[in-house]
């Protein structure tokens, strides 16, 4: 009797293993999503160990479907993330709602190398995208212009920009912080580098670093830049062969024909846009259609993100998966872009709708993707320079830091060839 007894029990256990083992997880990214931030951790961490993960786009805002995942569910219990357990009737159901509708289901495969460009040292400011990768707990390595010139960029999938002025005039900040020590000290180890990697002048020094950060487009890389490091990058392409910075900059004076040296056939997203040389305002010229501290500025209007189609478009299908279609207003040194400006071939992901302002794009260069975000930090209305940086355990389930999110886990999507 107890024999018979032990072996239905083990039947039974061996049963309910089988059915755990056939059994999926589903992250859900809609509203009832306590904490969407780590979601993101949580699924890179999965691709880091080498589990398959199922981008589910458009169906419940673009939740995540892992199948066999038991082994991760600690890790989202201490996350404070939400799932549920999916049988395989389930998940057959949810695929068909998937085919039937506008949704797709994309495979993540691999978890990108994440770069960060930014300076070593500590500036008044903080940057949106390291503040999600540290509060998701997704792994990132940082590089600067010396790592960028010596071809250490051909070691990552995806890169950022932090907060930079990529044309050598220290974010045209001469004229309110001159004096100021951080100021200072910014200016004198930027020369001091440019001297060290044999450049004249930093902003000589930055439009080589822009080269090479197109070039890593070009050769298959991700690209997601938010704020000035956008249009800055931008200009200091189109002035690859001409000199647009003031003598308070860089020593010596502007090129007088720099308008028809400019080359927009340099640029990733933007052409035929106009530069301000005026060294003591913070524009940068007409890129920004909402810009700080001139007449130009604005409120910073909520911006709403385009309804793509899953199956033909999965691309900026992805980059705009979320909770909510409509994103609060923030502003940045850039906050929103021209659209008179933008490049044809470049796909608008969010905008103000009926004005000329453009909050998110997207587009290809070469063989890789760039996407740029307006502003600086998606919970913070007006951060200005001293500000304390956003605490994220505020915001776990903010619909801009998903956006940001949404690019780092975009080139897992992808199957690249490793570049050497």
């Amino acid at each position: 009797m107890k024999a018979t007894l032990f072996r239905t029990a083990l039947l039974l256990f061996t049963g309910l293993l089988l059915v755990q083992a056939d059994a999926g997880m589903l992250i859900p990214m809609d509203k009832v999503q306590s904490d969407h931030l780590k979601a993101y951790g949580i699924v890179y961490k999965m691709l880091s160990a080498g589990q398959r993960v199922y981008w589910l786009l458009n169906y419940r805002d673009g939740s995540f479907y892992v199948p066999g995942g038991e082994r991760f569910s600690i890790d989202l219990h201490v996350a404070g993330v939400d799932f549920t357990t999916v049988s395989q009737e389930k998940w057959n159901a949810i695929q068909h709602i998937i085919a039937e509708n506008n949704m797709e289901k994309v495979v993540l495969e691999t978890a990108p190398e994440i770069a960060v460009y930014t300076p070593p040292g500590m500036l008044p400011w903080d940057d949106a995208v390291t503040l999600a990768l540290t509060y998701a707990e997704i792994p990132y390595q940082e590089v600067y212009d010396k790592k960028v010139l010596t071809g250490k960029l051909d070691n990552y999938d995806w890169l950022h920009l932090h907060h930079e002025d990529f044309t050598g005039q220290y974010s045209k900040f001469h004229r309110s912080f001159s004096n100021a020590p951080w100021y200072q000290r910014q200016r004198l180890e930027l020369e001091t580098l440019a001297t060290e990697l044999g450049f004249k002048k930093v902003s000589d020094l930055k439009k080589t670093v822009a080269l090479k950060i197109r070039q890593f487009v070009e050769a298959g890389g991700f690209l997601f830049a938010m704020c000035s490091a956008t249009n800055t990058l931008e200009i200091a392409l189109a002035a690859l062969g001409t000199d647009i910075v003031a003598e308070v900059y860089d020593g010596d004076g502007i090129d007088p024909h720099y308008r028809e040296k400019l080359h927009f056939d340099n640029c990733m997203a933007f052409e035929n846009f106009e530069i301000t040389t005026d060294p003591y305002t913070t524009s940068f010229g007409n890129i920004d259609v909402n810009q700080v501290n001139t007449p130009l500025r604005k409120e910073a209007e909520d911006f709403h993100l385009f309804d793509f189609s899953a199956k033909l478009d999965p691309v900026p299908t992805m980059l705009v998966q979320n909770h909510s279609s409509t994103i609060k207003g923030y502003f940045g040194l850039l906050t929103t872009f021209n659209r008179d400006v933008i490049k044809n071939d470049v796909v608008i992901l969010g905008e103000v709708p009926g004005t000329k302002m453009v909050n998110y794009i997207h587009g290809v260069v070469g063989n890789g993707q760039f996407a740029y975000l307006g502003g600086h930090d998606p919970e913070d209305y007006a951060h200005a320079v001293g500000d304390k940086p956003t605490k994220l355990e505020l915001h776990k389930n903010s619909p801009g830091y998903r956006l940001i999110l949404n690019n780092v886990l975009f080139p897992a999507a992808e199957k690249k060839e490793r570049k050497t």
